[in-house]
């Protein structure tokens, strides 16, 4: 390719982009802004995939003008130590345990929602609430660091308990073990995360007591947001908004056309099974970013955490300190949400 000139070069990479982008069938639209600072751009790959919206955008990110796209594979949810550690540009991070990563110094900032609930707490046939948990063991990948941790956490502090000491906390380190220690029976309850709750209702193990995405009041809130860090946002702030936008026109895949976005799911390895990919896809609010204020959320949180003495700071200090909602609001407005 040495020898290719500038405006040939040009021609097949975007050609290129235009052939992967087809199975989406996404138009190539001239940019009316600078093109990003830079070309590469790194993103977490998580292996929950309600997180769709962050493989779909690959295809959006080429038409973004990002020529090097990477994914950073992790086998836990601890998506924003990979931001803060630099490894990554932007990720999709958990809504409950961002005010505590805020709080313990962590470089990030929050930049959009994309979806509301996709959590489900399940539990052995002993419980039936979230009262019934005290004293029980409940499996998270890691006390005090993971989203799963948080999002029970509040949970348990909303109906009035202390999940610093009503709650028996049993760590299984890896997205896979939680699951497997419920599935085991060493622990009584664990949070799943897509796909976990599909394979384990086809199974037929254990039950549902909350389903964020159906029961109030956590399906008013967002679970998942777009982060990144605040030196990558202040370095490179045309980068910043194109990749969030490329998120965001991802997440309109997944809302208005979820069999679409399921089979770009499966083509590419996310999830072998379409049927899961479906059911998790049109379970999840996708609109939500058009619609919903992600701070109520970081307030939401944040309070049931500062109740129950997992965060010292008040809320609303930690949300002026780790949030930036400029891109967002630009985008709303461009995007006509």
């Amino acid at each position: 390719m040495a020898n290719v000139s500038p405006s040939r070069r040009t021609f097949l990479t975007r050609t290129g982009t235009l052939g992967a982008a087809s199975l989406l069938g996404l138009p190539f639209t001239a940019a009316a802004e600078p093109p990003p600072e830079i070309t590469r751009i790194r993103l977490v790959k998580n292996p929950a995939i309600c997180l769709s919206p962050e493989y779909l955008a690959e295809e959006f990110l080429r038409l973004e003008g990002f020529s090097q796209i990477e994914y950073v594979e992790t086998k836990t949810l601890f998506t924003i130590d990979i931001l803060h550690n630099n490894l990554a540009d932007v990720t999709v991070a958990s809504a409950p345990d961002f005010l505590p990563f805020v709080e313990a110094g962590r470089s990030i900032v929050a930049l959009a929602g994309i979806h509301g609930g996709c959590y489900e707490l399940f539990a052995n046939d002993r419980i039936r609430a979230i009262r019934d948990l005290k004293g029980k063991r409940v499996a998270v990948i890691t006390l005090r660091q993971s989203p799963e941790y948080f999002y029970v956490a509040s949970m348990v502090a909303y109906v009035g308990m202390d999940p610093r000491k009503d709650i028996h906390w049993i760590e299984g380190h890896t997205f896979d073990d939680t699951m497997k220690l419920f599935v085991d029976g060493k622990v009584d309850a664990f949070l799943g995360f897509p796909p976990q709750p599909q394979e384990l209702r086809r199974k037929k193990i254990g039950r549902v007591i909350v389903n964020t995405a159906q029961d109030r009041p956590w399906d008013q809130y967002y679970c998942c947001m777009i982060a990144s860090r605040p030196q990558f946002v202040k370095s490179y702030p045309v980068a910043a908004k194109r990749a969030t936008r490329a998120i965001l026109k991802a997440t309109d895949v997944c809302a208005r056309e979820p069999e679409r976005a399921a089979r770009y799911i499966v083509a590419k390895g996310y999830e072998p099974s379409y049927d899961i990919a479906l059911e998790v896809v049109k379970s999840l609010s996708y609109n939500r970013w058009r619609t919903h204020d992600p701070e109520d959320s970081l307030r939401f949180f944040g309070i049931r955490l500062h109740e129950a003495g997992l965060i010292k700071a008040s809320p609303q200090k930690l949300i002026t300190q780790g949030t930036d909602w400029r891109i967002l609001n630009e985008l709303k407005k461009e995007l006509k949400a």
